[in-house]
């Protein structure tokens, strides 16, 4: 089998791990090239997960957090790459405190563009992933990523020869980690069984959010590959509570109710069909790219 190359573009050390990782875990170990890039180090985020609340891991969390990420990727048979900006945090309040300066929110666009474009042209990945124009949820690094992986789509290709030899990405995806509707089909799950269900809370907290199964083009199978997800949250100790919504369904569950995950194509350049089951869908091996891609018969939709 041929492999191909793919790149998730995420904003914080555990995104990769809530997000489309179990086919991450499944394309890498089929044995494709899956590169995870992470925009920050999570410096600002909190810690979530009350059994390693400790002054000692607040204190180093920096630190801590690289090491997580390092047992995730992993956990997930993937490489990994820092994009080296700094966490915004999340803020909070009203009127909305003003973003810590130096943080990658407030990072002029082409700085970080530019920082996303060499580790395209250096990877050369077949297809990306990144977050919707919300962000998955409007978290300003989230935003963040999304803003310069759009320009990333288009500034690889051609620009500034610093960067690297110039690279056109085939395939765009937008990964959709928090859908309603899994929540619904679930919690259906439990009340045909007449047992008590574990989704009311999550399904109070999404009412009235969008339809994002209208959106959804692509779900690919991989609940073969459950487990590596779950090994992967588990590494973030300091984010992911095993006691926690995370694990609130049993795995063997999860893989018998809803064994896929759900991505929206965003932008191609090769013709495929929708919907889909494989984010590498009509994608051309590298030579044949290379030779068609140089003029304007590469499709961009």
């Amino acid at each position: 089998m041929m492999g191909y190359r793919l790149l998730a573009v995420h904003a914080h050390p555990d995104d990769e791990s809530s997000k489309g990782a179990a086919t991450l875990a499944r394309y890498a170990a089929e044995g494709h090239e899956v590169l995870v890039v992470t925009c920050t180090g999570g410096e600002r985020g909190s810690i979530l997960n009350p059994k390693v609340d400790r002054p000692e891991v607040a204190a180093d969390l920096v630190n801590v957090r690289v090491r997580e990420m390092a047992a995730a990727a992993a956990a997930l048979g993937v490489r990994h790459r820092w994009l080296g900006f700094v966490d915004s945090g999340l803020p909070q309040g009203k009127p909305t405190p003003v973003l810590p300066a130096g943080c990658f929110a407030r990072e002029r666009v082409d700085v970080a563009t530019r920082a996303l474009v060499r580790v395209v042209r250096e990877f050369r990945p077949h297809v990306l992933i990144t977050y919707d124009e919300n962000g998955g949820y409007p978290h300003p690094d989230h935003i963040m990523t999304h803003i310069i992986s759009m320009r990333a789509w288009n500034e690889a290709a051609a620009g500034d020869p610093e960067l690297g030899e110039p690279w056109q990405v085939q395939k765009m995806y937008y990964t959709h980690g928090f859908i309603r509707r899994r929540l619904e089909v679930l919690d259906d799950y439990y009340r045909r069984r007449g047992e008590p269900s574990p989704m009311g809370e999550a399904l109070e907290r999404w009412r009235g959010g969008e339809d994002l199964m209208r959106r959804v083009t692509t779900r690919v199978e991989c609940a073969d590959y459950f487990e590596a997800r779950d090994r992967a949250l588990l590494a973030h100790a300091t984010q992911i509570d095993p006691d926690g919504p995370f694990f609130a369904v049993p795995t063997p569950i999860q893989k018998e109710v809803w064994p896929t995950e759900e991505f929206e194509l965003a932008r191609t350049r090769v013709r495929t069909t929708l919907p889909e089951d494989d984010l590498f869908a009509g994608v051309v091996p590298d030579a044949e790219w290379t030779a068609g891609a140089q003029g304007p018969g590469a499709e961009d939709e």
